[in-house]
C-alpha cells in the first residue's frame, strides 16, 4: 500500500507543480537556515572531552581580594605561587599546569627561514589526562619534569613541515636558540572548544605546534604568550619578582575519579586558600572554585551569543514556514474533496486516507529536504559574514547534518500535513457525492 499511496502522492504533486514547488521551497529554505546555523551552534557547543569531561576540574583560587576580583569571582587562572603549591600538594588522580609560549623554529642547513610556533609549556600528565592521541611516541615522564627535561612533543603538522611526516622521535629540533629532542608526535588533536586553555584563547585556535616542560619554560624565563592579569601596584622589576606577584597566567587542570575526591580537593583548596590568610597573605576569607569541563565552558561562556540569536531567528523562521506549508497542504487536500468522498464511500477508511496524505506530504519533505540541502551546502561555506573566521570554519556540511537535514525536513512537514490529513479525513462522503 506504500508504494500504491506513493504513486497517487507523485501524480497529486504533478497535477499542481506551482503548489508543490512553493511548498518545496518553503520546506528547503526554512530547514537550510535552521541547519547553517545549527552546524555553527553544534561546533561552538559541543562536549569537548566527553568521556572525561566530568573527571576533569579546573582549579581558582582568589588571589587578589575582594576588592579587585572578578564580581566576587576568583581570577580564572592562578599566579606561580599558588600554582606551585598546588602542584606539591598530594592531591588527585593527576594534575598538570600549563601556559602558552611563542617560540621560533630554527630548520638545520640554514637552507630556509625561522618557522613561527606557537604551543603549550606543560607538565607531563597534560597527555595522559586530556587523551592526547600520539603517532610517533609519547609524552615525558614526571622525573622528566623534575630534570626540567629538553624534551619537547611536537604536531603531526609541524613534523610534516620539518621532517616530511617521518617519524621525528629521538630528532634534536632548534627552539628560539636553544636545542630540544622530540620524544613524541602527537597525532591531530585540536578539541573544539579548547577547554583547557579558555583564559588565553577563544577556545577555537588553530592546532597548537609544541608542548613543551613546563619547568624548562621557567628556567629560560619564557614569558607567556597568552593572557597576563594583575592587580594592584605592579612593582616587580626582575623575573623573580614577577613569579612572586599576584599576576595570574597558569591554568591548572586536576583529574578526580569521583564526586567524592572532587569533594576532598575542594576541602584542601578552601584549607590552603585560610593557611595564606593566616599567613597574612591573603587578608580575606577562602574564596575558591572548582568547575568541571562542561561548568567551566559555562561560566566563561564559550559559546557565542550571536550563535544562540542566530539559531533563535532561524527556528522562527523554519515554524514560519511551516504554517504556511499547513496552509499550502490543507488547499491542495480539500481541493480534492470530491476524490475524497468517492474514496470512503467505496469503503476507504479513515486511516487510509490519513497513509495516503501523509506518504504524500513526506514526498514533499523530501524534495524539500534535497533543496535544503543545496542551500545549506551553499550557506555554510558563507557563515563567515556572520561569525568570526575561527568559528566559521567549523562549521560543515557532514553525513550526520547531511542525514538529520533529510530527517528533519521530512518529519517536519509529515508533522505539518496532520491537520491537513485529518480535515481530508474527515470529508462527509454524503455531501460530497451529493453536490457532485
Amino acid at each position: 500500500m506504500f508504494a500504491y499511496y506513493l504513486r497517487l502522492g507523485m501524480n497529486s504533486l504533478r497535477r499542481s507543480p506551482a503548489l508543490t514547488l512553493l511548498m518545496v521551497m518553503a520546506i528547503g529554505i526554512g530547514v537550510a537556515a535552521s541547519m547553517i546555523t545549527y552546524s555553527v551552534f553544534r561546533a561552538v557547543s559541543g562536549n569537548p572531552i566527553p568521556g572525561k569531561s566530568a573527571r576533569l576540574f579546573t582549579p581558582q583560587i582568589d588571589a587578589w581580594g575582594p576588592q579587585q576580583n572578578l564580581r566576587g569571582e576568583p581570577a580564572e587562572a592562578l599566579g606561580y605561587i599558588d600554582a606551585m603549591a598546588l602542584m606539591r600538594a598530594h592531591e588527585g588522580k593527576r594534575k598538570t599546569l600549563l601556559y602558552p609560549v611563542q617560540l621560533s623554529v630554527i630548520p638545520g642547513g640554514n637552507r630556509d627561514l625561522p618557522l613561527n610556533a606557537s604551543g603549550y609549556a606543560v607538565t607531563s600528565d597534560f597527555f595522559a589526562m586530556f587523551d592526547v592521541p600520539f603517532r610517533y611516541g609519547s609524552g615525558w615522564s614526571a622525573q622528566d619534569d623534575d630534570a626540567h627535561a629538553n624534551d619537547v612533543v611536537i604536531s603531526s603538522g609541524l613534523d610534516q613541515k620539518l621532517f616530511g611526516g617521518a617519524d621525528s622521535v629521538g630528532r634534536t629540533l632548534n627552539l628560539g636558540g636553544h636545542d630540544y629532542r622530540v620524544v613524541g608526535v602527537a597525532s591531530h588533536w585540536n578539541p573544539r572548544p579548547r577547554f583547557y586553555d579558555l583564559f588565553s584563547t577563544s577556545g577555537f585556535a588553530d592546532e597548537p605546534d609544541v608542548y613543551m616542560v613546563f619547568n624548562r619554560a621557567l628556567d629560560l624565563q619564557m614569558r607567556t604568550g597568552g593572557r597576563n592579569s594583575c592587580r594592584g601596584s605592579l612593582a616587580y622589576t626582575s623575573w623573580q619578582g614577577y613569579l612572586q606577584s599576584n599576576c595570574v597566567w597558569i591554568t591548572p587542570w586536576v583529574e578526580l575519579d569521583s564526586p567524592a575526591e572532587a569533594e576532598g580537593f575542594r576541602r584542601f583548596l578552601t584549607n590552603y586558600a585560610a593557611d595564606q590568610q593566616r599567613a597574612g597573605r591573603f587578608s580575606w576569607p577562602p574564596n575558591v572554585r572548582l568547575r568541571d569541563v562542561v561548568q567551566w565552558m559555562d561560566y566563561e561562556q564559550v559559546v557565542p551569543p550571536e550563535s544562540r540569536i542566530s539559531l533563535a531567528v532561524a527556528l522562527g523562521f523554519f515554524l514560519i514556514c511551516l504554517v504556511n506549508t499547513i496552509g499550502l497542504l490543507l488547499a491542495k487536500f480539500m481541493r480534492r474533496a470530491g476524490e475524497i468522498g468517492v474514496r470512503r464511500a467505496l469503503g476507504a477508511t479513515r486511516s487510509e486516507i490519513y497513509a495516503q496524505y501523509l506518504v504524500e506530504a513526506g514526498t514533499v519533505g523530501l524534495a524539500g529536504g534535497v533543496l535544503g540541502l543545496l542551500l545549506t551546502a551553499v550557506g555554510v561555506s558563507g557563515v563567515g559574514i556572520l561569525f568570526q573566521p575561527e568559528i566559521a570554519r567549523l562549521a560543515r556540511l557532514d553525513p550526520s547534518l547531511v542525514g538529520l537535514t533529510l530527517a528533519v525536513a521530512i518529519a517536519a512537514t509529515v508533522l505539518a500535513a496532520f491537520y491537513p490529513a485529518w480535515r481530508a479525513a474527515h470529508v462527509q462522503p454524503a455531501w460530497q457525492l451529493k453536490s457532485s
